[in-house]
């Protein structure tokens, strides 16, 4: 069994994607007043409330209050750990402390954000939220802060906490029967027995053994150990804690079935209930196998169950070395968690990720939360996730020969221990025009040299044979996909040892096994999932294609510096030129990462093959045509003068599309007009006086128009694009229009489309 690499351990590059996430993450623990937190606690204790509560699920009369502050504490526990951030470290401690106050005035050991009369309705098996997986976080939290900050007083909380609920279960079962607290575990109880198997492993204390087996729900476990491929209609986000906790007693008792059991479980899902992104779920629940293609919607995969499936996967892979596990992983946590943070944003996160045709973050039934006024279930797991995304970068394995495996490749450092060497991960940003994951290894003896295995994962989604291994510049000969490639070094300093994978793009088809359905798939770049900007449309053109290079294209970085916004100003109002439905108007200034930014972009296309262009200005005097951010191939045209102007194909005759781009008219400094090359003395032109929704035309200037506001009408602000190109861009041929497709994690607000429908 592979060793975890302590979080204390690992730093990310802070100007890394998942280093940038971590900082956000940061931010919002910070913001967070532990006050406010201990609320509900201190009014459950009878103790003196300073400030007020928070809100949504921490409201004071919400049953389910106080499960975020378990999370806080895990959070804040792995984030310390990961960052040595000493204001957290002191506010966490403070939580701790007043945590400890509260169940010191109950004197029971009874601690919780809501009275013990929930437990009495939960144990009466009358209707009551989940108290159970609010105590859990509690545990879970106060053990992560014993675990990763050396906390001995969160200990001694944990194990006075379960004497109180070991108690309880007991006078259940010896009162009514265990049949009767079994069925009390038809409500979500989170991960009890996780905790509970965790606590035991630290105190060896039988009672926690016996308290986490009643909490491993055998109807579930069950129904896998005899591989009954029967999970259809439960609830997610009850049972995958469930297994995680089986997996955490085989580790602690070494009961192979429960190994099995995880096993068993990772592939049922992951063959008929997960979607491209690795994520699982439709409205919280799971439907029947291979039934997915008529759910896509924007109540698909919960956030919660990517969090805990990533803990299924890590864990097998700790067992295993198995390269499915490990590519699980980083399809996960790239498509899954990386997606469900608001940019960078602190505290604004999503509940759901939306995944069907036309969906968009923003839009789904809880939409994007709110930093003080949300606290959903999957806020909690989402502030553990970003504090702990450097723990399954490395992992180890303890031998004469010390070994060390590499499985995400994520910029960070290393302190290895157990092989006397810091290491440093540098992975190059990656672009679709260059198709390849380079990452290097820098290697820093802390001592003696020793000698040590690196063990580099080559992940499945690789061409067959084209990575490559160098140690030092020299090539370290054959390395297949979807194995581990091991290199034997006595480390010295400045060692350098690098891989370089090429990044394939591939499709996906939906997990549904129904003949409709089967045109239905999502397109992925390595471990990225690719989405369209797309309110909705979803076919895809592939007939008489050979290879991908037929239907899909890389976008030129050079692209952005093409991107343009032009804006004007009415009244008091800023105003952008848009595309509104395929007619252009002039609508209000737009927030970047909206779909407002997305149609008031349009790129330059120079139709000037010498024209030396390196910055914006340089295109002025130059013959252009424009083309919508969302729409390649499509273009900006007019039908003559007077004419609206609309977006057209690219090779339409009906149109007129080339302009010259010029100095404003208005004489403006920094202005630009668009001057039609087909019809002299006609111009872009917005009106006058206008307000949002008002369409543009082909104006053409005279005598009467002098003193009319013509030339200012016809001027526009041309700015650097209120929306870019992700570096991971690509145009795919659709079969009505052409797609603009980046990485889902790249979108905010914009609407998308992840899954197609191919027309062969």
């Amino acid at each position: 069994m592979l060793k975890e690499i302590s979080l204390h351990d690992v730093r990310l590059d802070p100007n890394s994607l998942h280093g940038t996430a971590q900082t956000t993450n940061l931010k919002y623990l910070l913001m967070l007043d532990v006050d406010r937190l201990l609320w509900s606690f201190r009014k459950t204790a009878g103790l003196p409330t300073p400030g007020e509560p928070y809100l949504g699920w921490e409201k004071s009369d919400c049953e389910l209050r106080g499960h975020f502050v378990g999370h806080y504490l895990s959070a804040s526990a792995q984030m310390w750990a990961s960052t040595g951030n000493p204001v957290l470290k002191e506010k966490m401690s403070a939580l701790v402390s007043g945590l400890a106050t509260c169940q010191d005035k109950m004197g029971t050991g009874y601690l919780s954000a809501f009275p013990s009369e929930e437990f009495d309705r939960f144990e009466a098996v009358q209707p009551v939220w989940a108290p159970y997986y609010t105590i859990h976080k509690i545990l879970a939290g106060l053990l992560d802060q014993y675990t990763f900050a050396g906390n001995s007083q969160a200990l001694k909380m944990v194990t006075w906490m379960v004497e109180y609920f070991y108690n309880r279960v007991q006078n259940v079962i010896l009162k009514y029967t265990v049949e009767r607290h079994y069925r009390s575990l038809n409500e979500e109880t989170g991960g009890m027995n996780d905790v509970l198997y965790r606590l035991y492993r630290i105190t060896g204390n039988t009672k926690h053994l016996l308290l986490a087996h009643l909490f491993d729900k055998p109807c579930f476990l069950g129904l896998l150990a005899v591989q009954a491929e029967d999970i259809s209609g439960f609830h997610v986000n009850t049972h995958i804690p469930i297994v995680i906790g089986s997996q955490m007693r085989y580790e602690v008792t070494g009961d192979p079935l429960y190994k099995e059991i995880s096993t068993y479980f990772m592939d049922i899902v992951n063959s008929s209930h997960s979607y491209a992104t690795g994520g699982t779920s439709v409205h919280e629940f799971w439907r029947d196998p291979k039934r997915l293609a008529d759910a896509l919607g924007t109540e698909t995969e919960e956030s919660c169950t990517t969090y805990n499936m990533l803990k299924v996967s890590r864990n097998l892979f700790k067992w295993t070395k198995e390269i499915a596990y490990a590519d699980y992983y980083e399809r996960a946590l790239t498509n899954g968690v990386l997606s469900i943070q608001r940019g960078t944003n602190p505290g604004v996160m999503i509940y759901m990720l939306p995944l069907g045709s036309g969906s968009s973050k923003a839009r789904s039934y809880h939409g994007w939360g709110t930093p003080f006024e949300s606290f959903w279930c999957c806020y909690g797991t989402g502030i553990e996730s970003f504090s702990k995304l450097g723990d399954s970068i490395y992992f180890e394995e303890e031998a004469q020969t010390p070994s060390l495996y590499v499985i995400q490749y994520i910029s960070s450092s290393l302190d290895w221990k157990s092989g006397n060497v810091l290491l440093n991960q540098e992975v190059d940003p990656i672009h679709s025009e260059d198709p390849k994951l380079r990452m290097t290894l820098t290697f820093s003896p802390k001592g003696s040299v020793r000698s040590s295995t690196i063990n580099l994962r080559i992940p499945s989604w690789t061409s067959a044979s084209g990575a490559k291994v160098l140690l030092n510049g020299q090539s370290l000969g054959n390395n297949p996909n979807g194995n581990f490639k091991s290199v034997t070094n006595s480390w010295s300093s400045g060692d350098k040892l690098s891989l370089e994978i090429p990044i394939n793009l591939r499709t996906e088809a939906i997990d549904d096994d129904r003949s409709e359905y089967a045109s239905v798939k999502a397109i992925l770049f390595g471990p990225y999932l690719l989405a369209a900007y797309s309110s909705g449309d979803w076919e895809i053109k592939t007939r008489q294609a050979d290879s991908f290079s037929d239907w899909i294209t890389p976008v030129p970085s050079v692209y952005n510096t093409f991107l343009v916004t032009f804006s004007q100003a009415s009244g008091k109002t800023s105003f952008a030129l848009t595309n509104s439905n395929q007619s252009i108007t002039m609508e209000k200034y737009p927030e970047q990462g909206t779909d407002s930014a997305v149609h008031a972009t349009f790129r330059l296309i120079v139709n000037d093959p010498s024209a030396k262009v390196t910055e914006l200005r340089d295109v002025i005097g130059k013959r252009v045509m424009l083309e919508p951010f969302s729409f390649p191939g499509m273009v900006l045209g007019n039908k003559g003068k007077d004419e609206k102007l609309e977006i057209a194909d690219a090779n339409s005759e009906a149109h007129s599309s080339e302009f010259y781009l010029v100095e404003g008219l208005d004489g403006k400094n920094g202005t630009v007009s668009l001057a039609s090359i087909d019809n002299e003395g006609c111009f872009v032109y917005s009106g006058v006086n206008y307000e949002s929704g008002s369409q543009l035309k082909l104006s053409c200037k005279s005598k009467l128009s002098l003193d009319d506001g013509f030339d200012e009408a016809s001027s526009f602000v041309m700015e650097s694009g209120a929306s870019q190109y992700h570096p991971i861009s690509f145009v795919t041929k659709g079969l009505t229009r052409n797609f603009l497709l980046a990485p889902l994690l790249s979108f905010v607000d914009e609407s998308y489309t992840v899954y197609f429908n191919f027309n062969a």
